[in-house]
Order: C-alpha cells, then sequence, then structure tokens
C-alpha cells in the first residue's frame, strides 16, 4: 500500500482515543482540499500491510481506527486486506473503523469491490470537500459530506453528530530532513493561518504547507 502517516495517539477524527492511517494517492482533487501533499501516487510511499498491522499490534488500547488519505478506496485491495487485518486484530474488543472517503456513499454502494468493503467498515464519511459549505461539525469538512453508521457499533458513536466543538491535534515530528510539523483533524476556517502565526511566533519557519500547495 502506498501509506501518507500512521500516527497515535489521534484525539480527534473518531470516538475516543485512536490510532490513524492515511493513504497516500488521491485523483479526486477537491479544490482547497488541506492535505494536498497525499494527492500524488508517489512510490515512495510504499509499505507493506503487514507492517501496518505489526505498528498497531505495537499500541497500547484504543477506542478505534481511523482511515483517511489521500483516498483509501483508490487502493482497493491494500484497504480491503488492511480492514480484514484490523478486524482479526481487534477480537471481540469494542473498537470502531471509521474510514473517511471523497466519493459518496450511493457510489460506494453501487461498486461491487467498495461495497464488499463496506462491510468491513462500522462507519464511513463520505462525499467529497466542497469548501463554500464547510461547517462546524467535528467530524465532517463540509456539510454534503455523510456520516454513515454501517454496524451496531457505528450506529452507537455516529448515529447522531455530536455538538462537540472541531479540535486539531499539532503533531511534532523529528526526521532526517527536519523538523515536520502537521495536524491531525478538520481546521474550521482560518485555523492555519492562525496556527501559522503562533508558530512565527514561537519562532518556528514553516516551510512549504500542504495547505497552501
Amino acid at each position: 500500500m502506498l501509506l501518507a502517516k500512521a500516527h497515535h495517539p489521534v484525539t480527534t477524527l473518531g470516538h475516543g482515543v485512536r490510532a490513524g492511517v492515511w493513504f497516500q494517492g488521491c485523483t479526486i482533487g477537491c479544490p482547497g482540499c488541506l492535505s494536498r501533499d497525499t494527492w500524488a501516487a508517489d512510490s515512495s510511499h510504499s509499505v507493506t500491510v503487514d507492517s501496518v498491522l505489526d505498528w498497531l499490534a505495537g499500541l497500547p488500547p484504543v477506542d478505534g481506527v481511523t482511515l483517511s488519505g489521500g483516498e483509501p478506496f483508490q487502493q482497493p485491495g491494500a484497504l480491503r486486506t488492511l480492514l480484514e487485518g484490523i478486524i482479526e486484530w481487534r477480537g471481540p474488543r469494542e473498537l470502531d473503523i471509521l474510514v473517511y472517503s471523497g466519493y459518496v456513499i450511493s457510489r460506494l454502494s453501487r461498486k461491487p469491490e467498495s461495497r464488499d468493503i463496506l462491510k468491513l467498515c462500522d462507519a464511513v464519511v463520505a462525499g467529497p470537500y466542497v469548501e463554500r459549505l464547510s461547517d462546524d461539525s467535528p467530524l465532517r469538512g463540509s456539510s454534503n459530506q455523510q456520516i454513515v453508521p454501517l454496524t451496531p457499533l457505528g450506529q452507537q458513536r455516529y448515529g447522531t453528530v455530536g455538538q462537540e466543538t472541531r479540535r486539531i491535534q499539532v503533531c511534532v515530528e523529528d526526521g532526517a530532513e527536519g523538523r515536520r510539523v502537521y495536524y491531525i483533524g478538520i481546521p474550521r476556517r482560518g485555523d492555519m493561518d492562525r496556527l501559522s502565526a503562533v508558530l512565527d511566533g514561537a519562532g518556528v519557519r514553516a516551510g512549504e504547507a500542504s495547505w497552501r500547495l
């Protein structure tokens, strides 16, 4: 699979404390997307699904796993294998699987390949991001996107949109090319400019920003 990143703990994008896996590669290209760095299907991001499952297995207990991107459904074989591995790993635990997709739910439900994948998810957030329809939902970027529960656990956790305010995590990662700052969550309008201002005030000079590509 092509992997953009994996992160723990994730305290946004779903119920409780979670693990997050972001697929690399997306051809949908929603205008205003804040994760344009995940669009290119770059082979340098290739990893085995087993390595992601091994990473999950080494984590402390989590409430769920969120899969996003990029576009997970553009790697259907890897997505299905990963979901099957997560289901085996979670066993009887109440650990939900939430998947984000830029495709509308009617399309995902109509195609046999993606319809079978939906059976492995507890809930999906489906539909393209539309910048002018940005709302304050904690789980979706714009009001046209649907939060679709698919199992009893999904219904319990995502059947109603909560009243929580949007939150974003700011994460710092040291790597061979220097320090990287990235966010996890769905920012409100203007949040990223405010974040840049805070970083500048702290003496952190941002380089290339995915939301400005």
